[in-house]
């Protein structure tokens, strides 16, 4: 448990969760739920920026029901980025052909809920809030993040939400020493449909398709005559996507619904 302070939920009161934007006063207990959910450390600039809005939009849940004025610390956080569509990872996605093209995305960064306060639909609420944040950019054309392949209860919150799947990037993350694929999971704004037509689409799955066999068969030539290392059996993680924008940066996941 993150907090040893925190009451236990099972039983002890009826939480009372609201959702506020992260502010710097956050900036400690932010620093520490991440501390305590991700197997790296981030940059102090990270959470200075999530903390004063630099460039980063945010929001927090606390429980107003915590006693010892604790009823405004955060127990969840989603933190997000506005990129540029055709900037982007997933340009190909859009319809981005015009040199000014003003079209935008809403990345998520990082999702966490702390223990005690998972299976409350506080990471549903959270993810909530940034669509209806999206949704109000008119620029805006998805929310898109990624998620560790293994991570099948985000996967589950992911489609529940209506977050579509769209490729799997091959060693994305790289996490203690190992590479992990990553699932591309966006939220298309305009009705929740890809601006690209459904022969477009097919045709964008069938070219990663093919290069994710032209990879694997690439592995499988250059490991010939060896024993081929099989992926670990990951441990679910109990998370959202927690990613940055790099490749293979390592970040896992933290957040358990």
């Amino acid at each position: 448990m993150p907090y040893s302070s925190m009451a236990d939920l099972k039983g002890a009161h009826r939480p009372d969760i609201s959702y506020r934007r992260i502010r710097p006063s956050d900036l400690e207990v932010l620093e520490k739920i991440h501390n305590d959910l991700f197997p790296v450390s981030y940059e102090s600039e990270f959470f200075h920026n999530v903390a004063n809005g630099n460039g980063i939009v945010s929001w927090g849940a606390v429980d107003r029901s915590r006693p010892n004025n604790q009823s405004d610390e955060l127990i969840g956080f989603v933190t997000t980025r506005i990129l540029v569509a055709k900037d982007s990872e997933i340009e190909d996605l859009f319809r981005t052909d015009s040199p000014d093209s003003d079209q935008t995305l809403v990345y998520i960064l990082t999702l966490g809920v702390v223990e005690s306060y998972r299976n409350l639909g506080v990471a549903t609420a959270l993810i909530r809030k940034v669509i209806k944040y999206a949704s109000r950019i008119p620029t805006c054309q998805a929310v898109y993040l990624h998620v560790l392949y293994y991570n099948n209860s985000a996967i589950r919150l992911y489609q529940k939400m209506s977050f579509q799947c769209v490729r799997r990037l091959s060693d994305f993350y790289f996490i203690n020493g190992q590479y992990y694929d990553s699932f591309l999971f966006v939220f298309f704004m305009k009705g929740g449909l890809s601006p690209c037509s459904p022969l477009e689409l097919v045709t964008l799955m069938m070219t990663y398709l093919r290069s994710g066999l032209k990879l694997v068969a690439g592995k499988l030539w250059k490991n010939k005559g060896k024993r081929v290392s099989r992926w670990p059996n990951g441990k679910e993680n109990s998370g959202l996507v927690t990613a940055m924008q790099t490749k293979r940066i390592p970040v896992t996941d933290g957040t358990e619904f």
